[in-house]
């Protein structure tokens, strides 16, 4: 983890810009906010982003990028076993959401005015789980619908066990990790 002295000025405003979201959501979203929590002058942010637009696809691609480097080591780990890099980028998903609790204001929001293109670009964090559901699905024979199943069931886990988590309903701790494990994993028995 960087030291916040070793953080950009750039990244400070995608920090920033992900609490304002978090605290006042799309509509209360202003640069100016955004630039007044770092201490910058209002001028700053417009060094590195065009417009509010511009800062929200930057925070996106952020909180993205973080996502995809973790589940890029679970895939390389499990390569060749499709079933367990789909409970593996499961639980990986589950700490990530919970280690990053900042990041799900963004990943959960749902705003009538949000641009489509944000709307697709968070909707990529789940493609990997999801295109992983459809090609084990497709290795041992299962039906769409049970792909369409599959796909609902693993995704309410990964989200339930990060909300269980947070609520202190479920202890953060390996023996609940292993039976989330071992649910997932159970549920790719059942077809």
């Amino acid at each position: 983890m960087k030291n916040i002295s070793e953080i950009s000025i750039k990244e400070k405003l995608i920090l920033a810009g992900i609490d304002e979201i978090e605290k006042n959501g799309i509509q209360g979203f202003s640069l100016r906010k955004v630039a007044s929590k770092c201490g910058v002058s209002c001028a700053a942010p417009y060094k590195h982003f065009a417009n509010k637009t511009e800062l929200i696809t930057e925070i996106i691609k952020y909180i993205n990028e973080k996502w995809y480097i973790r589940q890029k080591k679970i895939v390389e780990a499990y390569d060749g076993n499709l079933r367990h890099q789909l409970t593996e980028i499961s639980l990986e998903y589950i700490r990530f959401l919970v280690e990053n609790p900042h990041f799900r204001s963004i990943i959960m929001l749902k705003d009538k005015k949000m641009d489509p293109q944000h709307v697709q670009m968070k909707s990529e964090l789940s493609l990997c789980t999801k295109n992983l559901i459809k090609k084990y699905c497709k290795s041992v024979g299962m039906p769409q619908k049970a792909e369409l199943i599959k796909t609902f069931i693993i995704r309410s886990f990964i989200y339930g066990a990060a909300l269980m988590f947070d609520n202190g309903e479920l202890e953060y701790n390996p023996e609940n990790f292993e039976l989330i494990a071992r649910t997932i994993d159970r549920e790719f028995d059942l077809k």
